[in-house]
């Protein structure tokens, strides 16, 4: 697997609404912490966390933690790959969702006289979540511990199904991007808004990503095993 690449460090004078923009997942720390980075947002994290009274080290630690990598891990063993995909993309999308959800509510509520409003991305997202939960558990109680179990013969009919939902959450993908003009944010967005669609760019990128790990190169490891233990397919498990 590939070492993790250095972040770049937080910087505490850096205007907390920027931060809310450019790190995804940062606006639900704020948000519980009570970090105003919408319409005080000009304010610099130093400044912020001095006026709540909050140890500023600690609100950098983990805000770097939402730093991520992105570059794609070499191949492994299979069972690598499957811790990589559990904690770089399982965990994550996790994480992710509720809060994007959450941001979308209030974008469609607050802007919703707005011309570029992108009514109804917050169901869309709901049904995205509930989609990639059920997908998420059915690979990690059924499919991933065939998986490091060696396969089977049997094993692409799982997969078979694990990729027609890949094809459904990228359809899902194509919605939201009809929805918010391809994730493209109106000229004065607030930086809510504006946080909103860093945070859908980078669940999309994160699902290509993680969609081409199982598709492209755990996936086709197995499969090929498969068909050939039951004589080329012949005998209808493929």
């Amino acid at each position: 697997m590939n070492a993790r690449l250095p972040q770049t460090p937080i910087d505490a004078e850096q205007a907390i609404g920027q931060i809310a923009v450019q790190l995804p997942g940062s606006t639900a720390i704020f948000r519980r912490l009570k970090l105003d980075f919408c319409c005080g947002g000009q304010v610099s994290l130093r400044q912020s966390c001095a006026a709540k009274g909050l140890d500023l080290q600690t609100v950098v630690d983990e805000l770097s933690t939402l730093q991520r990598p992105t570059e794609l891990p070499d191949a492994g063993t299979p069972s690598e790959l499957i811790d990589h995909i559990l904690a770089r993309y399982h965990e994550v999308h996790r994480a992710q969702l509720p809060e994007l959800i959450r941001m979308a509510r209030r974008v469609e509520a607050v802007h919703r006289d707005h011309s570029e409003v992108p009514a109804g991305l917050g169901d869309a997202l709901e049904a995205m979540e509930q989609e990639l939960l059920s997908h998420m558990h059915k690979e990690e109680a059924v499919l991933f511990p065939m998986l490091r179990g060696g396969g089977n013969s049997f094993v692409t009919q799982p997969i078979a199904m694990m990729r027609h939902e890949h094809n459904d959450h990228g359809e899902a993908l194509e919605q939201i991007a009809r929805l918010t003009h391809d994730i493209t944010p109106p000229l004065g967005a607030c930086n809510t808004w504006r946080a909103l669609y860093a945070g859908l760019a980078q669940l999309r990128d994160d699902l290509i990503n993680h969609i081409h790990l199982e598709n492209n190169v755990l996936f086709p490891q197995f499969e090929q095993t498969a068909t050939q233990g039951c004589g080329g397919g012949t005998c209808g498990c493929s």
